[in-house]
């Protein structure tokens, strides 16, 4: 047996390049391997205004929020996650878990339960099991101490999955949930019986790469309707000069719960929702080991009438090539509630 430590996929503050595969390799045999990783993270977070992102306990922003006042100073550990990889000739499973599974309180503990992220078997060029979906480009996410930036307007979700990929092609039918429509009353209530189906494209070189991906579905409203939804999303992240970064995400359509983190549903009533969505982030690197994101979102839906905007700038700087700690200024904005909160956080990560 032979151990090693692994080189590092994922760097930074906060990367959303993929899973974290980065960690410690064991390698039992010519065949077999199993690969430890993960990061911890621990984080300081300001809010002042009157949106509220009463889902995630303010921890990061989301597209749901509700108007109210708030001034408050949070802590938490809870993005911290740990991986494992485990290889074996052509067949690869991966689990990923974080601490954003809920329980625990102030007062004493602190404690949190583990949520699964990720959990996949990967074979020659199939994938099932839960992980990004294939509408996601993960290159595309904004570098941001808030979590993953401007999901407000990102394509942003894991889902349970079969995926097949060829070179550059991927194509996967996916777990279907008419958010706003029967899935609203939970558990088996939900009378989707079509799986969503997915295709991306992804064009890439030196220059970086730019994906093009449709998802179709067909959504079961309360009425006992059957609706068709079709969104496209075009995503990417562009090398400039030096080091430095453009990335941007693009979706429009009946993209629904796959855009937005929750600023927009399938179905508003017997309506199949209408979502327009643009994100944009420039990363500059002042050093080898200082560096800056300036972040902007915006989704705009049809039916339920709602705005959502998230801006952000932050300077990282990483100690080690595995320390490094970040601060970020930004603000959130639900136009349509009349509600906004400016906020500031400071993160510091240790990378396993």
């Amino acid at each position: 047996m032979h151990i090693r430590k692994a080189g590092l996929l994922a760097t930074g503050l906060l990367t959303f390049a993929g899973t974290a595969h980065a960690g410690y390799e064991i390698k039992l045999s010519d065949e077999d391997k199993i690969t430890f990783g993960g990061y911890i993270q621990g984080d300081i977070r300001y809010i002042d205004g009157n949106a509220t992102s009463t889902l995630t306990n303010d921890d990061f922003w989301i597209g749901h929020v509700v108007n109210d006042d708030i001034s408050n100073t949070r802590f938490s550990a809870s993005s911290t996650r740990f991986n494992t990889k485990y290889v074996h000739g052509d067949i690869t499973g991966f689990i990923e878990m974080d601490f954003y599974g809920g329980g625990g309180n102030e007062r004493l503990t602190n404690s949190r339960h583990p949520r699964l992220r990720h959990a996949f078997i990967k074979y020659k060029n199939w994938t099932v099991g839960q992980t990004w979906s294939t509408f996601v480009n993960t290159s595309a996410l904004a570098e941001a101490a808030d979590f993953g930036g401007p999901l407000v307007a990102a394509a942003f979700i894991r889902q349970d999955m079969i995926r097949y990929t060829n070179g550059n092609f991927q194509i996967a039918i996916e777990n279907p949930e008419s958010y706003g429509g029967y899935s609203g009353a939970g558990g088996y209530a939900s009378k989707d019986s079509v799986p969503d189906v997915i295709a991306k494209y992804t064009f890439s070189g030196d220059w970086g790469n730019v994906s093009v991906a449709g998802v179709a579905k067909q959504l079961e409203t309360v009425g006992g309707n059957s609706e068709s939804g079709f969104g496209y999303g075009i995503a990417g992240r562009i090398k400039t000069v030096g080091k430095d970064d453009f990335r941007f995400q693009l979706h429009g359509g009946n993209t629904g719960r796959y855009v937005g983190a929750a600023a927009a549903t399938d179905l508003v009533g017997e309506e199949v929702e209408e979502t327009t969505s643009i994100s944009v982030a420039y990363r500059h690197f002042w050093t080898e080991t200082i560096r800056t994101n300036v972040f902007y979102g915006r989704t705009e839906t049809e039916e339920s009438d709602r705005e959502r905007t998230h801006w952000g700038i932050n300077l990282f700087k990483n100690i080690t090539p595995k320390l490094s700690y970040g601060i970020e200024f930004g603000n959130f904005d639900a136009d349509d509630l009349d509600a906004d909160s400016d906020y500031a956080q400071l993160s510091v990560k240790y990378v396993l």
